[in-house]
């Protein structure tokens, strides 16, 4: 089953607009500190091409209870997951389609990218693997129980991409009260979709992906339960002065930070606050949190 296009969804969008956007009355506080969580970073791309249902899989057979993915959408309106705005690092449409350089995403419509493979650039034994769409990843995350960090890719090249990836996360069952309190996060490099985001579903949780200098926190803090930055930037003082400011939901602003995969970078981070830390080798950051209790 494929998406609806895009001008099927911002209709349906406007005609349910009034009942899909709950009032501040009902949103409910979904932030708050807890021991550090460990997201799979695009799934396990240590073991399996990133981004695709192989690799979220890996991720849950390794124990990965948090997935991480991107969010684009095709020439025909389609949502698909992939992280590059191009196709030509993760599969072989260079090949298929040898005329098309650049070969942006948003150039190609759902039934040429289904046609291109996915995996063999990993290795052979995933040849034949596909884009997944963003319906059929939900799919693969709820049938393994998983939680997951949405990024909105580059949504300045796909308007209205914020309302559509809702409707989509609702259409699979994603926005009810126990998907929003517990597993889902919306994150992305721009703050004006994750301001989007927050204007209509302020129950979600969602995180800007950055370092706002501190003097920016509290403009971040009216539509962000999150600020997530890159481990390099998420000092003990960056960490102590995000946690010191209260996001829309009344709840402590966390630190999902960025990536990270090596034992002892991880153990630093937990014991400086980090609430999340997103890697390529979740597994392993994973067992020496563990091993250090953090």
């Amino acid at each position: 089953m494929r998406l609806r296009p895009v001008a099927t969804v911002l209709t349906g969008a406007l005609m349910g607009l009034s009942a899909f956007v709950l009032s501040p009355a009902t949103a409910q506080a979904t932030t708050g500190h807890h021991r550090t969580v460990t997201v799979a970073h695009r799934g396990a791309p240590a073991y399996a091409p990133e981004n695709t249902i192989a690799s979220i899989d890996r991720a849950h057979r390794l124990g990965s209870d948090w997935v991480e993915n991107d969010v684009q959408r095709t020439k025909d309106g389609e949502l698909i997951v992939m992280h590059d705005t191009t196709l030509d690092r993760t599969t072989n449409v260079e090949q298929v389609f040898p005329g098309r350089s650049p070969w942006k995403v948003a150039d190609f419509t759902l039934n040429e990218i289904e046609k291109l493979d996915a995996g063999s650039w990993f290795g052979p034994e995933f040849t034949g693997e596909r884009v997944p769409t963003l319906q059929t990843y939900l799919d693969a995350v709820t049938h393994n129980g998983q939680k997951l960090l949405l990024e909105l890719k580059s949504p300045e090249l796909y308007p209205g991409i914020e309302l559509q990836t809702l409707l989509e996360l609702r259409h699979e069952g994603w926005l009810d009260r126990n998907h929003v309190k517990h597993r889902l996060i919306v994150q992305s490099f721009n703050g004006d979709a994750i301001k989007t985001v927050h204007t209509l579903r302020p129950d979600v949780k969602t995180g800007f992906l950055g370092n706002p200098t501190t003097a920016q926190l509290p403009d971040y803090a009216k539509f962000c339960d999150q600020i997530n930055p890159t481990y390099k930037a998420a000092t003990p003082a960056y960490i102590d002065a995000v946690h010191a400011l209260k996001g829309p939901h009344g709840r402590p602003l966390e630190v999902y930070t960025w990536t990270v995969d090596d034992a002892a970078t991880a153990v630093e981070l937990a014991r400086s606050g980090a609430d999340g830390i997103i890697s390529n080798r979740a597994d392993l950051v994973r067992g020496a949190l563990e091993n250090k209790g953090s």
